[in-house]
């Protein structure tokens, strides 16, 4: 299967489903937008570039439900608290994130890079939970390792894997609260035990399949 290249702004169709990725920040974090055929759905890790992502999501006539965060380094933090307040969502984290993500603007301020501290998040993700709006379906799996409270999304086709694997790589485990032999078996777990067809898009870089980083991603073999 090739994988197709992505620009700082793209549009993908899985079935019923549309998901949009805006490249944000200096870390060029992936910011997603996921939402079906109604318009409903779910902002996931918005990390910096407010306005873009607001203008992102009047374009599509998006209806957001919620923000929901697969983890809480600064990088995919950044624009939460800009988005909870013009849009009135709900934010939601693994609570064995939580410090990190309290910290946020300590660690932004090491990068020199501008950063609003977001307030807490309204509500826990768990294991296995679902998050439904309209046609948007999302399960919550726990896979930490690059950071404590780290999952990943579930969709009919996808996965949000935010920092976990990328096409070639794997997220860095030498920050706090790295653990690279728990990203190794969540990996395995997780994201390998999906068919090989499974699209993965990444908290960085371009998207990926299963199966692709089965056979060539050299941190797996």
């Amino acid at each position: 299967m090739s994988l197709p290249r992505m620009s700082a702004h793209d549009r993908l169709e899985f079935g019923s489903l549309t998901v949009e990725r805006l490249v944000t920040g200096a870390v060029q974090e992936n910011t997603y937008l996921i939402y079906g055929q109604d318009r409903q759905g779910f902002v996931v890790d918005p990390g910096a570039d407010a306005g873009r992502i607001l203008a992102a999501i009047e374009n599509a006539r998006m209806q957001p439900r919620a923000i929901l965060l697969t983890h809480a380094h600064f990088d995919h933090i950044g624009a939460v608290e800009p988005l909870r307040r013009e849009l009135g969502l709900s934010v939601y984290l693994d609570p064995r994130d939580l410090e990190i993500y309290r910290h946020g603007a300590v660690l932004a301020e090491r990068w020199n890079l501008p950063f609003e501290q977001p307030a807490d998040p309204d509500g826990p993700l768990t294991e296995n939970q679902v998050w439904q709006a309209g046609d948007v379906q999302l399960t919550v799996r726990p896979l930490p390792g690059h950071a404590p409270g780290h999952v990943v999304l579930l969709a009919e086709g996808l996965v949000l894997a935010g920092d976990t694997l990328f096409a070639g790589s794997i997220g860095r485990t030498d920050l706090p609260g790295g653990d690279l032999e728990l990203l190794l078996q969540g990996i395995r777990r997780e994201l390998l035990s999906l068919p090989d067809r499974t699209w993965v898009l990444s908290g960085h870089g371009p998207q990926t399949t299963v199966g692709h980083e089965r056979l060539n991603n050299s941190f797996l073999t």
